[in-house]
């Protein structure tokens, strides 16, 4: 009973209030019994040819929101018909149900399914930061994505393993680890997954510090290319030269053999 829902309370930090999504569309899907919230904008090359090539499905950090972001995000992109699906997990937003870290995994494919219906043979690339990027993997693990982007890849169980577990034996931190739901083991997605991937990492990261990052990336199993940034912290955005790289490394992961079409 001490450690029922635990690593749901000590990682995941959900609110509700509003948030100001400018012009991002508001949309709902069903999921279990109630409805999960994704937040959608379109790039201004998107925009003008009214569809997108290339579809963005991103996930988000464990205090964040999908209504922040896409309208800035898909700004990133003007010069790539895009169009970015951004959810908020159960418990966060609009997203009906408890904050937990077993319904990630279920709510991410649940969006993923839409937005294939959406998308037909177009293809679509998991974008996920921090927390985000377990959704994203467990998707590429169960689903035919074009790649992956990866920003800050935590592996939850080694972080809380071999990061907090020697100052209390391991008699806390080892039933905290073991609840992290088998859906969100980054290592063993990253083991599972075949197709391109994208890697950004925070070099001066304080909270998901690089050496977890590495593990993640280490066992990628797929072609891989990291982009590394130098002084940017956890929560940085990504912006200069970085999303320059980006930029090009989109371009490379859609020519991959493993992408469904190369742009």
């Amino acid at each position: 009973m001490f450690f029922s829902h635990l690593p749901d309370h000590l990682i995941l930090f959900p609110t509700r209030a509003p948030i100001n999504a400018g012009g991002a569309v508001r949309k709902t899907i069903p999921f279990e019994n109630g409805q999960l919230e994704i937040w959608i904008a379109q790039s201004r090359l998107a925009r003008s040819k009214g569809n997108a090539d290339i579809y963005v499905l991103r996930f988000y950090g464990n205090a964040d929101r999908a209504e922040r972001w896409p309208i800035d995000e898909a700004d990133m992109w003007n010069d790539r018909a895009i169009e970015i699906w951004g959810v908020n997990y159960p418990g966060f937003g609009g997203s009906t149900g408890p904050a937990r870290l077993s319904k990630i995994g279920h709510a991410a494919l649940t969006a993923f399914d839409e937005l294939k219906r959406r998308a037909g043979d177009q293809p679509i690339v998991p974008f996920g930061t921090s927390i985000g990027a377990t959704a994203a993997l467990y998707v590429a693990a169960q689903r035919p994505v074009a790649g992956l982007i990866l920003q800050n890849p935590p592996p939850l169980r080694e972080m809380i393993l071999r990061r907090f577990g020697w100052w209390n034996l391991w008699l806390l931190a080892g039933p905290i680890a073991l609840q992290i739901p088998k859906d969100l083991d980054s290592i063993a997605n990253a083991k599972a997954a075949r197709l391109p991937a994208i890697f950004l990492l925070a070099e001066k990261d304080e909270v998901v510090p690089p050496g977890y990052h590495k593990l993640v990336v280490n066992a990628y199993a797929g072609e891989k290319r990291v982009i590394s940034l130098p002084s940017a912290h956890h929560n940085d955005p990504i912006e200069g030269t970085a999303l320059a790289d980006l930029n090009n490394g989109l371009g490379w992961l859609l020519t991959q053999p493993s992408s469904p079409r190369g742009l």
